[in-house]
C-alpha cells in the first residue's frame, strides 16, 4: 500500500514548525501523523535524526511532501544526491511551493520530467546554497562592525596575576613544581604555560 509522508525542518529548537504544518494540513491528501518526520536542526548536511528516520521508512510508489526546497536542505551538491536517491528509489516528490517539483505530473513524460526537474532543481539549490552565504557573510561583516565598535566576543582573557613573575621564577629555578605555581597563581594549565611563553619571549628580548 502506498503511503504519503512529509517532512519538516526548521533550523533552531526556538523556531516553530506551524507554517510547514498548516500547508500540510491544507492538502488534498492524507498524511499519517506518524508519517510526518521533523528535524530541528540546520541544514548544511543531510546527518540529520529526522531525515534518515524518514529514509528508512520511505518505500517505492510512496509519495514524500516538502513545503520548501531550502527546508530539505542548504548545500547544492547534498540536495542533488538525496533527491537523486529519492528519484532511484522511484519515490515522488512534491515541493508544495514550487508546482513544477512535483514529480508525479512528468510520470508518463518518458525522460521529460527529469529533465524539468533537474533544471529546476539546479537553479533553486543554487539558490538556497547562495543564501546561505550570503547569511555568513552579513553575520561576519556584522560581527566585523561590532568588533570595530569595540564590542567583544567569546571569553575576556584571563588577566596576568601581579605575582606571576614571581612564581614563575620560583618555577623555573626548580624550586616548585609546574602544579603548585599553577595552584598559587589561580591558572589552569594551558594560561599558565601561555604566560610562561610570554615571560620567556618578553625575557629574551631583555637579554
Amino acid at each position: 500500500m502506498q503511503r504519503n509522508y512529509a517532512y519538516l525542518r526548521v533550523s533552531t529548537k526556538e523556531q516553530n514548525l506551524n507554517r510547514q504544518l498548516d500547508a500540510i494540513k491544507q492538502l488534498n491528501e492524507y498524511i499519517d501523523e506518524r508519517d510526518i518526520y521533523v528535524d530541528k536542526i540546520s541544514g548544511r548536511d543531510f546527518n540529520r535524526p529526522g531525515w534518515q528516520a524518514l529514509k528508512r521508512s520511505i518505500r517505492s510508489g510512496d509519495t514524500l511532501f516538502i513545503h520548501s526546497l531550502d527546508r530539505l536542505g542548504r548545500n547544492k551538491t547534498q540536495i542533488l544526491q538525496e533527491w537523486q536517491w529519492l528519484v532511484d528509489n522511484k519515490i515522488n516528490i512534491v515541493i508544495l511551493d514550487m508546482p513544477l517539483l512535483d514529480t508525479r505530473r512528468y510520470a508518463q513524460l518518458d525522460g521529460f520530467g527529469e529533465l524539468v526537474t533537474s533544471l529546476v532543481l539546479q537553479i533553486l539549490s543554487w539558490l538556497a546554497e547562495e543564501e546561505r552565504k550570503k547569511i555568513k557573510e552579513r553575520q561576519r561583516e556584522g560581527i566585523d562592525a561590532a568588533m570595530r565598535r569595540g564590542i567583544s566576543f567569546g571569553r575576556p582573557p584571563v588577566p596576568k596575576p601581579k605575582n606571576f613573575h614571581e612564581v614563575y621564577t620560583k618555577w623555573k629555578n626548580g624550586e616548585i613544581t609546574a602544579t603548585k605555581a599553577m595552584q598559587l597563581l589561580g591558572l589552569k594549565r594551558n594560561t599558565f604555560y601561555k604566560f610562561a611563553r610570554e615571560q620567556e619571549e618578553e625575557n629574551k628580548q631583555t637579554i
